[in-house]
């Protein structure tokens, strides 16, 4: 039998940067996309959360609103909402929202191996995620840089640029061989 690191390895990082939303200005991830990562039942999910309410304050987790939930579908549509639909099931109630500090605390009330083993994937993921952006703004930073500071230098290239892009107004002399029929 595969150990569950052997496993999690078929869990590439693509397939949880993909269950991760933005909303009330969090990165976050569904409760529905958890359990299927965690292989539990939602409903079981949610269970070990209430049981455990004291352990996730709203900034942890949060249940979306009716208009959420409905830009929710409207965003997942454009690319996969019918298994939204799908993953959603029969649920009477909305789905849960749990931000980077409440997918941590999750492993700590399922506690099987493999929750502990997907957190520690997930927390990753996240903290990638975080460097990426880290970097885009550098790199945002030095090219805005770059730009002042050798604006007038270039400004002749940009000239000459411009000069060349500039549409004639009287047509060029053909160049070339004609041939008289």
């Amino acid at each position: 039998m595969k150990s569950v690191k052997q496993k999690l390895s078929i869990i590439p990082n693509e397939r949880i940067i993909q269950r991760i939303f933005w909303l009330r200005g969090e990165k976050v991830m569904l409760d529905v996309d958890l359990a299927e990562l965690y292989e539990v039942e939602t409903k079981r999910l949610i269970e070990q959360m209430k049981r455990n309410i004291d352990r996730f304050p709203l900034d942890f987790m949060f249940q979306l609103s009716d208009r959420e939930m409905e830009a929710l579908r409207s965003q997942i549509a454009t690319s996969n909402g019918k298994e939204m639909e799908r993953r959603r099931g029969g649920r009477r109630y909305n789905i849960y929202a749990f931000t980077e500090p409440g997918v941590a605390m999750l492993s700590s009330v399922l506690k099987s191996k493999r929750a502990v083993a997907v957190n520690i994937q997930i927390i990753r993921t996240f903290i990638e995620l975080r460097k990426m952006l880290v970097t885009q703004e550098a790199l945002r930073k030095k090219i805005e840089a770059m730009e002042q500071k050798y604006d007038k230098r270039f400004k002749a290239v940009f000239d000459v640029l411009r000069q060349l892009l500039k549409e004639e107004k009287e047509p060029k002399a053909r160049i070339g061989f004609v041939e008289k029929g």
